[in-house]
């Protein structure tokens, strides 16, 4: 009996040294590795295990946000080219050109009747389609990007796209990053602007300018492309984002009486941005 305790007691010995051996190099082993090892030795390495240490570690930093996005306005109702551009009038085109954005909006007049019924207006953009296009201009399209009716009905002019940054034929020398928004009719000084022109203009020009992240109420530079401009060719300008014509070129459009409507649809351009009230511009 003696000899089979002292047997038992040699090996309990020798067991409580392994277990020494294995765990003095664990405490050396670093957190995850050594919660590992303590497992496989737990389970006596009867099976490979796997360790998935690539998984991606969520991040604590607020997601980037779009600072143009902060400044966007609804985008108001177009009527499209198809409204207007019959298969008679329409003709061959190169496809459209683009920039990369708009930065600024050019308020024109179409210098055309005032008195018109709004049911024509297909009619009146098609017949200035057919102006532009033919004769004298011989252009490939109609240059406004878009027109406003006295009814503030809001039309798709030149073909590319109404959301997409088409180069227009609307400002000599500074057609590149610019739209032009054409209201339907003569607009000198002493003529009644309606109402709901202006409010059209002023949702266009802020849904526009938006895309861009552009306040109407600021100022943009620009580079003139043509020295029949107001500036020679190469000159960079510094415009209003939302600016008339003749701020660009040799001319009264669009006419005295809209120009001086021009701060007070800035402004309402810039509320519908969600932009806080400022002084008149």
């Amino acid at each position: 009996m003696r000899v089979l305790r002292r047997a038992r007691a040699g090996r309990r010995r020798r067991r409580a040294h392994i277990r020494g051996a294995v765990l003095v190099p664990l405490a050396c082993l670093p957190g995850l590795a050594a919660v590992l090892a303590l497992a496989l030795c737990a389970q006596g390495v009867e099976r490979a295990v796997t360790v998935r240490l690539d998984r991606p570690v969520p991040s604590t930093r607020p997601a980037a946000v779009d600072p143009a996005a902060a400044h966007r306005a609804p985008r108001p109702r177009i009527v499209l080219r198809a409204a207007w551009l019959d298969p008679v009038t329409r003709r061959d085109q190169p496809p459209p050109r683009y920039d990369d954005k708009v930065v600024a909006v050019f308020v024109h007049h179409t210098d055309s009747p005032n008195t018109y019924r709004c049911a024509d207006t297909p009619r009146i953009i098609r017949d200035l389609y057919a102006g532009q296009t033919s004769g004298a201009r011989d252009w490939d399209d109609i240059g406004y990007n878009f027109l406003v009716d006295r009814c503030g009905t809001v039309y798709e002019g030149r073909a590319g796209g109404v959301d997409r940054p088409v180069t227009g034929a609307h400002t000599k020398g500074f057609n590149h990053r610019t739209a032009g928004i054409a209201a339907i009719g003569t607009f000198t000084a002493g003529v009644p602007v309606p109402r709901a022109m202006t409010d059209a203009i002023a949702a266009l020009a802020a849904w526009k300018l938006g895309l861009a992240g552009v306040d109407p109420r600021g100022r943009t530079r620009l580079v003139s492309t043509s020295g029949l401009s107001r500036y020679r060719a190469g000159t960079t300008a510094t415009l209003p984002t939302l600016a008339a014509h003749r701020d660009a070129y040799m001319t009264s459009c669009p006419g005295a009486a809209l120009t001086a409507l021009l701060p007070e649809i800035r402004q309402e351009a810039a509320r519908l941005q969600g932009r806080p009230a400022t002084g008149t511009s």
